[in-house]
């Protein structure tokens, strides 16, 4: 019979959600032992290590989702954070730009959701934005948003790994979560018990928390994101330039995005993928996986719930780079389209999908027992809410281990 290995907390995924988690019960509970299995060879391998690194002031989202409540905070965390352990951060805030009269409008409802959200953020005249970015192009008025950042993501991911390391954090690599039978967690590497499992697998979180009796009628519909690299360095972009984006959908648009070097990128696609880890061609391909993602999607399309129908098509036309480009023009005064010529390394962005309704879950969604704790739909702005999102799941969600040593 095998060994098993017992812990006092369980954690599956060793991304930023994961990370954070570790981090905060080992600074509550220091005498617990803390074990994080995470199925690839290091942290961050999937979206924690591969987003845009925009750290997000919170004026995007309703007052009342966890989104709103953790953004601000954890924006301040993750600069302190930065701050102490020497990680650069390119404080280049970001303005948001209207086209027309309907987006003007789009930039007031903005305004009242920051307020309301307590960020720093102004509505500012033509004369303002010039003094900002003499790139950036509006109707009438813009948003803008000092406290909106870049960061490494990798980076911050890493110094996390070292830092728990450091305080006794087990970190099994390698190990897949396989299933649950009597209490024991089932790897491809070994099997473990614990007294509290936290589930924190981004792409895989649903189908890891249905084995627990949870995330029923939900399920993650992959969406890839791509950007295009700015080949010239010497560009004049001083801030992170977006478009007023559509609230009823997640997406915030093809914007530029200023990276912690200072590197200028446009994007990102929203691009429904066909598998959860369709990075690039047939990479990754997962038939089972396929077949349910494909009817889902087909679904969406045919029902044409929150417009997919249209998102879809949309999103197939950006495959062509000049087409892409073209659509963030109005954005900027002075790039040369033609230097936007270099494809990143996609994400994918783990989007939950409520299936009785056919809509796109819009907040954080978390689901617990005496037992276990899963968080699902853990997208953007996740990483930015990550230190405060982990700080109130611990306080207030978790079970605390009192454990004697």
């Amino acid at each position: 019979m095998s060994h098993t290995y017992h812990y006092d907390y369980i954690i599956i995924g060793a991304g930023i959600i994961g990370l954070s988690i570790a981090k905060e019960l080992g600074e509550k509970f220091p005498k617990c032992s803390i074990a994080i299995l995470e199925k690839e060879d290091d942290v961050a391998k999937h979206a924690s290590g591969l987003n845009s690194g925009v750290l997000h002031a919170g004026f995007y989202y309703t007052s009342d989702s966890l989104k709103a409540r953790f953004c601000v905070d954890g924006n301040r965390l993750m600069k302190a954070f930065c701050k102490e352990n020497n990680i650069p951060v390119n404080h280049c805030g970001k303005v948001v730009i209207a086209s027309n009269e309907e987006e003007l409008q789009g930039l007031y409802e903005l305004e009242n959701r920051g307020r309301r959200n307590g960020v720093d953020v102004e509505l500012i005249d033509l004369v303002r934005l010039k003094e900002i970015d003499s790139n950036a192009k509006s109707y009438q008025k813009a948003l803008y948003s000092p406290n909106t950042a870049s960061v490494d993501p990798k980076l911050v991911c890493t110094k996390l790994k070292e830092i728990l390391v450091e305080h006794g954090v087990k970190f099994e690599f390698s190990s897949e979560f396989k299933k649950k039978k009597n209490n024991i967690i089932y790897t491809n590497q070994k099997q473990y018990t614990c007294e509290y499992l936290i589930n924190a697998a981004g792409l895989y979180a649903d189908k890891i928390a249905r084995q627990f009796g949870f995330a029923k009628n939900r399920i993650i519909i992959p969406f890839r994101g791509n950007y295009l690299k700015y080949s010239n360095s010497n560009h004049t972009i001083k801030t992170h330039i977006y478009p007023v984006p559509n609230l009823l959908n997640p997406f915030l648009g093809v914007h530029y995005t200023l990276t912690v070097k200072n590197e200028l990128k446009l994007g990102p696609t929203a691009t429904p993928a066909l598998w959860r880890e369709n990075y690039k061609g047939l990479s990754n391909f997962n038939f089972q996986e396929f077949i349910q993602i494909i009817y889902y999607e087909t679904k969406l399309f045919l029902f044409n719930s929150f417009h997919f129908r249209r998102l879809a098509i949309s999103e197939i036309k950006k495959y062509n780079r000049k087409h892409f480009v073209k659509l963030a023009q109005h954005l900027s005064n002075n790039c040369n389209p033609d230097l936007f010529d270099t494809w990143t390394k996609p994400g994918i962005r783990a989007q939950l999908l409520n299936t009785k309704t056919l809509k796109l879950e819009m907040d954080f969604i978390v689901e617990k027992d005496e037992h276990s704790l899963h968080i699902l739909n853990a997208v953007s702005p996740a990483f930015t809410c990550s230190f405060a999102f982990a700080s109130y799941l611990v306080s207030e969600k978790i079970k605390k281990i009192q454990h004697k040593k």
